[in-house]
């Protein structure tokens, strides 16, 4: 292929620019900032698991309460007609002693339901303060992530912001490159990954890194400034410079 040297040239223009369109793709889909917002978001994500749990204990826990405090007091309220009754002094004698029998039975009753109240509310106290500890970590995840969130959102805007200006400069020298030279460029690019033009520098390729022979630096030697070469290493485009050192 036959290019103006001009035009070959304007190839590292165009592949530095690719660069660092590659490093801002890059940046994008793995970012420290975004790295940040998934790492908060899992472990909001677990804590949000623990905090399900532990309210529906608490949940559980207070209906146990509210069936403890029922039974305590469907005790008191029999024990307070049972104590009326023998108040009264009405019905036999062996009624009043039957009444005072079943009185003796729901006070051990009654602190027997006392004592298991006493110990659902020990282990409501115990859940409720799980259920505080964990909804305060939660607050400060939060503001973790959102923190986070605001970094990564401030870094995506700076980023696609660059890769329009950059996008918009790109398409001012692919213009001038002209579509033979830039469809090749193009293939190259998508053979090799990343840039598809290297310089030649100081009898180096900086596409590949490799030095030139001397076989090759002669065939460079020997071609028409206006001849489009290729790297025998990393076959990108080769374009000559005032620093090739030949």
């Amino acid at each position: 292929m036959k290019a103006e040297p001009a035009r070959q040239w304007r190839l590292l223009d165009l592949a530095e620019l690719d660069t660092r369109l590659d490093q801002i793709a890059h940046r994008l889909r793995s970012s420290d900032e975004q790295r940040a917002v998934d790492a908060a978001t899992q472990r909001r994500q677990a804590l949000d698991t623990d905090l399900v749990l532990t309210r529906t204990a608490v949940s559980d826990v207070q209906r146990e309460i509210k069936r403890a405090e029922d039974e305590v007091q469907m005790v008191r309220d029999r024990m307070t007609r049972n104590q009326a009754r023998l108040d009264s002094g009405q019905g036999t004698a062996k009624d009043l002693q039957a009444m005072q029998h079943e009185l003796e039975s729901l006070h051990r009753r009654q602190g027997t339901l006392e004592d298991l109240e006493l110990e659902v509310m020990e282990r409501a106290e115990e859940h409720q303060s799980t259920l505080d500890r964990l909804e305060a970590r939660a607050s400060e995840l939060q503001s973790e992530l959102d923190e986070a969130t605001t970094a990564r959102d401030r870094l995506v805007r700076d980023l696609e912001s660059e890769r329009e200006q950059v996008t918009g400069r790109r398409e001012g020298i692919a213009a001038g490159v002209g579509g033979d030279l830039l469809g090749l460029y193009t293939k190259v690019r998508e053979q090799v990954g990343g840039v598809g033009a290297a310089a030649l520098r100081q009898r180096r390729c900086e596409g590949c890194h490799m030095e030139l022979n001397n076989v090759d630096l002669g065939r460079i030697r020997s071609a028409a400034d206006d001849e489009v070469l290729r790297c025998e290493e990393c076959r990108r485009i080769l374009v000559r410079t005032a620093e090739s050192g030949l």
